[in-house]
């Protein structure tokens, strides 16, 4: 029996927990548990809300900024700095900025523009994945070509 007579009552979850309540009927923890997992991830029968393409671009658009971001410190201007006192470093680092503003902001207003409707309509999906590969491919592609370039330009006039 589990422990003070404790059943899942359908219905009752939360995002953060699972209510119970108390019934004489006996049943495995181990059910309980799974149960108030299903509820808490979501993977019950219930109907889910409709993808907003809107919403989903815009949060891939932070995420890629990030991760550009991260690549910018990392690969571009640890490889460009030097020991001198070279200001090829921070000319990359403008050139990457005003280059991923513009493209992540055409991203963004394409699908801001979509009414509630379109929003939500699953027609949009090979677009949207179309404009997702895109904006991965700039927002990881684009500091490995301009490490590259100005790597290049260095072994060549350096």
């Amino acid at each position: 029996m589990a422990p003070c007579g404790l059943m899942l009552n359908k219905g009752c979850s939360l995002r953060l927990g699972v209510f119970y309540s108390a019934d004489n009927k006996t049943i495995g923890e181990d059910w309980i548990m799974a149960r108030a997992w299903d509820l808490i991830s979501g993977k019950t029968s219930a109907v889910s809300k409709p993808r907003d393409w809107r919403k989903r671009m815009s949060d891939n658009i932070a995420y890629a900024l990030l991760v550009y971001t991260g690549l910018q410190i990392f690969i571009t201007m640890g490889s460009l700095e030097g020991k001198g006192g070279s200001l090829l470093p921070y000319f990359a680092l403008v050139i990457l900025v005003a280059a991923i503003i513009p493209a992540c902001r055409n991203f963004e207003k394409r699908w801001n523009r979509l009414s509630d409707s379109q929003a939500t309509d699953p027609q949009f999906a090979p677009w949207f994945r179309r404009d997702l590969i895109g904006l991965w491919t700039i927002a990881i592609g684009l500091p490995f070509v301009v490490t590259a370039l100005f790597k290049g330009l260095t072994l060549t006039f350096g």
